[in-house]
Parts: structure tokens; sequence; C-alpha cells
């Protein structure tokens, strides 16, 4: 007997959810629209960040160029090896990003410049500040705009401080409960049964009851404001979700977190199983990258992507930790020592 993922009614509330935001058309063009750096530009304009964004685009101009630094240092890549991407967390908002530009750019004379990676994370929660006051906009216009790497990672926790209404407003169309209590500034938060911590248990993985719903609104919302569009996410019940809820919305892409902790076959065989049950017909879901691990083996880094290869599902890369923060992991894990 096979059991489905979702019931009729986890539909259903999905689905109403998914209308109250407009639909997956209205949301995806609404995505594609604030992607443009002239219309970020335009609405930044009225904030604080509005001045950052003009400096951005100077520094920028100061950067060292890879190719000078490929060239002197006689850097060549084999054919049909593949490519490994760059990718580094920490990027915490506009005055972070802003730093690392000035930075950057000090560097370009130095015999040692440094040079934007490919991919940007960030854990800053998703809370109404850092969505509508400009900060993730302008961070992404200088991470994705400016610097023009390849994507920008969000975070969004379970357990972010919210408006009353944003509860209220989600229980309205989905019909679902939610259990809150105070957290301080007039804003509540989800009641969490295990460590009940402000940002949920190891940053959000718990999603008890019907909390998926608050996690889909959340990344929804800040996709809307500032299109972000490649959100983070830690939990198997917001995976399930995700890939029901985005199968029509093409810009809207996830990044299963290391929190997750896939790391070994068996666990990422059920994870490729749940890709698979609302896989879209051209064989893509808004999964579109997993991190394997957190201290994953580079031997099992590579079975995975056999299998992942074997079972025919495209568009998902696959990453993995080479060196690990201390509060994270091992302090000494180290890659290339395995």
């Amino acid at each position: 007997m096979k059991f489905k993922l979702l019931s009729d009614d986890d539909i259903k509330a999905l689905d109403a959810l998914k209308e109250s935001h407009g639909g997956a058309k209205e949301i995806a063009e609404t995505i594609e629209k604030m992607r443009d750096l002239e219309t970020r530009k335009k609405i930044l304009a009225a904030t604080e960040y509005g001045k950052m964004i003009e400096e951005a685009e100077e520094l920028v101009k100061e950067f060292a160029k890879v190719e000078d630094f490929e060239k002197a240092n006689r850097i060549s890549y084999k054919e049909g090896m593949g490519m490994a991407t760059s990718q580094v967390s920490g990027f915490q908002g506009a005055r972070v990003i802003h730093r690392c530009m000035q930075r950057i750019a000090e560097s370009a004379s130095s015999e040692l410049p440094l040079f934007a990676p490919a991919e940007m994370i960030s854990v800053v929660a998703l809370t109404e500040d850092y969505v509508y006051s400009g900060n993730l906009m302008a961070t992404l216009a200088m991470a994705e705009n400016i610097m023009k790497i390849d994507r920008f990672c969000t975070a969004n926790l379970i357990g972010i401080p919210m408006p009353e209404r944003r509860f209220k407003d989600i229980e309205k169309v989905t019909g679902v409960k939610f259990e809150t209590e105070p957290a301080g500034d007039g804003l509540l938060k989800l009641v969490l049964a295990n460590q009940g911590t402000f940002f949920g248990n190891f940053g959000g993985i718990e999603v008890a009851n019907d909390n998926h719903l608050v996690y889909l609104d959340g990344i929804t919302r800040a996709a809307r404001a500032t299109g972000a569009n490649f959100f983070l996410n830690p939990s198997w019940s917001t995976i399930i979700a995700i890939c029901y809820y985005g199968r029509d919305i093409p810009n809207l892409q996830i990044k299963i977190s290391m929190m997750l902790s896939t790391q070994n076959l068996m666990q990422f065989r059920m994870l490729l199983n749940i890709i698979n049950e609302y896989i879209k017909d051209d064989m893509t879901s808004p999964i579109s990258e997993i991190n394997i691990g957190n201290g994953v083996s580079a031997e099992n880094f590579v079975k995975c992507s056999r299998e992942l290869e074997q079972s025919g599902i495209k568009g998902i890369n696959l990453a993995a930790h080479i060196l690990i923060n201390p509060d994270l992991g091992r302090a000494d894990f180290n890659w290339f020592d395995e």
C-alpha cells in the first residue's frame, strides 16, 4: 500500500495559500519584475539603502578580473570534468554585502586579490523589517545585479516573530489554526514543542502540525516584495509542501539545507522519492540544490551524484561542506584530509 505524502486537505490549503498571493502566474511574473535592477534602484532610492547602491555600482568597477588571475597563474581546465561552484555563507544583509564589496575592491591591487563567490547564502531571518525596509532588496541588488553572482540563497525560519495579522491571514485563507504565543513588541511566534527557541529547533527544522504553511507564506511574500527567488529549506515537511506548491512557479527555487543532514544514501533516496512524487513533466522540481550534509565524505558525495543521475531527475546541483564552522560540526574537519 502506498500512502500519499499530502492529503486532500493539505493540497486544498496549499492551493488556497497560493491563490491568496495571486496564483502561480502572478507570483512568477512579480518575482521576475522585482529582479530588475532599475526597478530595485527606484524602490531603494526612497530608503536608507539608495546611496549604498550608488556606491556599490562604483565599487564593482574596481574589482580584480578573474580572467587576469587565470592568465597570471597559468590556470587551465580539463574538458568534460564538470564544474565546481564556490558557495559561501555569512552574507547577512545589505551592510555586510556592502563592506564585502569594499574589501574586494581594496584587494584588487594586492598580491592576493579577492573574488566574489559564485553563490552566496544568508541566514538572516525574514522579519518584517528585513523584508520590507529595503534591506533584503538592497542585498539582492548588490549581489545579483551589481556583482552578478549566480545565485543568492535566503533563509526562512519557522520561529520568526511576526505581526498577528500574518498568522490571521494564513488562517483565513487556509482554514488552519496556529498555536502562537507573544514574542514581545506586539509580535507573535509559533509555539514549538521541541526546544521552543527563537529560531526553532536547529534553525527551523521542527515543522509540527501545519507550520509548513507559515514557511511557504514567508518565502512567497519575500519573493513578491523583493524578487528573491532561491530559499533555504531545512525540514522534511516543508520540502514535501514546496515540491507541490512550487511546481507551477518556475522562478521560485529551493536549496535543501545541510541541517536536513542527508549524509547517507538511504536518506538521499528518501529525498529523491519525495521530489519524484511531485516532479514536473520536464523532470525538474522546485528543489534545485541539495546540500548532502555537514561533513559528508567525498566518497558518499560521488555516490549521491551517480544516483541522482540515474534517477532521471534534472536541474539539481549537489553541494557539500569543504570546511565547517566549529559551531556546526567537527572543528578540525577538512574535506581534503579524507
